[in-house]
């Protein structure tokens, strides 16, 4: 689970401005993050298959938001996928 500094640290790193915290770039790397969580998650409780779902619904989710982020603004996918350490497409 996500807290509110670790969230915040996520943000300020992937933000176009001061008070943006749902562009997507933003959304990417708060999804990114509870990914990485949910899946050293399923590392130890390979069993739980409810959070496999949502692991397998936020991985569609990130991958719908990259796609929307490198058609409209080449530059920003460029560096959202650099700082988060992505493989781009």
């Amino acid at each position: 689970m996500l807290t509110v500094k670790k969230k915040a640290n996520i943000i300020a790193k992937t933000q176009i401005h001061d008070k943006d915290t749902g562009s997507a770039g933003v959304q990417i790397g708060i999804l990114s993050k509870r990914i990485d969580e949910l899946a050293t998650h399923l590392k130890k409780n390979q069993k739980d298959n409810h959070s496999r779902r949502g692991l397998l619904q936020m991985v569609a989710d990130r991958r719908v938001h990259l796609k929307y982020l490198k058609k409209s603004d080449a530059k920003q996918y460029a560096k959202v996928v650099k700082e988060l350490g992505l493989k781009s497409e």
